[in-house]
Order: structure tokens, then sequence, then C-alpha cells
């Protein structure tokens, strides 16, 4: 079992940023693919971003691409989503998520663990 917790959500002005963390327990992240998605009010959850292990490489959703990095440290179990040029349009609850599938994918139930959530919320 892997335990997810994520941290770091707030109140920023448009244009600011935030880095969001995800501390794992119970296992070794170092052989899973992590992901950040995310909930907006009376919307379904979406892919935001993943960070594949075996490669350390990362693939990020159109509307955060550019603005959005995913990264990890596997020396603390934590994964890091660093958010720049926020809008209000990024407002939602942001989930980090771990898979042990042989590759990482853009879908929910793709995803073996979720943590709690933690909220952003952007003001224009």
């Amino acid at each position: 079992q892997v335990q997810l917790v994520e941290s770091g959500g707030g109140l920023v002005q448009a244009g600011g940023s935030l880095r969001l963390s995800c501390a794992a327990s119970g296992r070794t992240i170092r052989n899973y693919h992590m992901a950040w998605f995310r909930q907006a009010p009376g919307k379904e959850r979406e892919f935001v971003a993943f960070n594949r292990w075996s490669t350390d490489s990362t693939y990020y959703a159109e509307s955060v691409k550019g603005r959005f990095t995913i990264s990890r440290d596997n020396a603390k179990n934590t994964v890091y989503l660093q958010m720049n040029s926020l809008k209000p349009v990024d407002t939602a609850v942001y989930y980090c998520a771990a898979t042990g599938r042989t590759w990482p994918t853009e879908r929910t139930e793709h995803y073996d663990y979720w943590g709690q959530g933690t909220q952003v919320a952007v003001s224009s």
C-alpha cells in the first residue's frame, strides 16, 4: 500500500505561483509512475501531468503545458507540482496519484493510490 498526502495548496492571485507536494509512505515511489489530477466544482476529475519512473520523463495536459512542472525526489519519496502563471480556471482540488502499471496514462481508473487532495484557488 502507498499512502499519499498532498500539501501546498492555498489562495493566490492570477499570475502567481504555488508549489504542491505529495509525500508518500508505505512504499517507495521509485517504481511507481506518479501523476497529478484536479477536480473543479461540478466537473469531473481531469488529468494534469504524469512522471514516468523508468525514464523520469513527463507529460502534461495541454491546458497546463509550459506553466506547470511535475518532478520527483525519490530520496524524499515526494512528488512536486510547480505551478506558475496561474489562472482562475486552475482553481480546483489537486490530487496526487500513483500507478504500478507498465505505462502511465491520463485515465483516473488506471491509478491505484490517491491522496486526499489539496485546494488551490486562484483569484482574478
